[in-house]
């Protein structure tokens, strides 16, 4: 499989606070915790029990590995079913260039780890 992904992606120990932005589907005033998978500067990876949309926009706290929270825009832009609630995968929208050099310093430094 050709890889698309225009960042290298890491796993981060995190979780989001997730709300849809439009109030269509879930209740506009629910948070949702969900379990980040991966994450890179220009996209995150995560699991969550609910179904979302494609194509739809949430507004999401990050909680990252300096336990500082990155708040930004993710457009889930692929879901697959699983058999404990869903797989998505999305891409930040409008993060400040600050926030995606933290996420950028992180995968630096791990990388010369492993």
């Amino acid at each position: 499989m050709e890889e698309k992904r225009k960042s290298r992606r890491m796993e981060l120990v995190s979780k989001l606070i997730i709300k849809r932005l439009d109030g269509n589907g879930t209740d506009d005033t629910s948070e949702v915790i969900i379990d980040v998978q991966n994450v890179s500067k220009t996209g995150v990876g995560f699991t969550c029990e609910i179904p979302l949309e494609i194509g739809a926009v949430y507004e999401t706290y990050l909680t990252i590995w300096t336990k500082e929270v990155i708040h930004t825009f993710v457009e889930i832009v692929r879901i697959a079913k699983e058999e404990k609630g869903f797989s998505y995968g999305g891409i930040f929208i409008g993060m400040p260039e600050m926030d995606a050099a933290r996420i950028a310093v992180y995968d630096t430094v791990t990388a010369n780890i492993k």
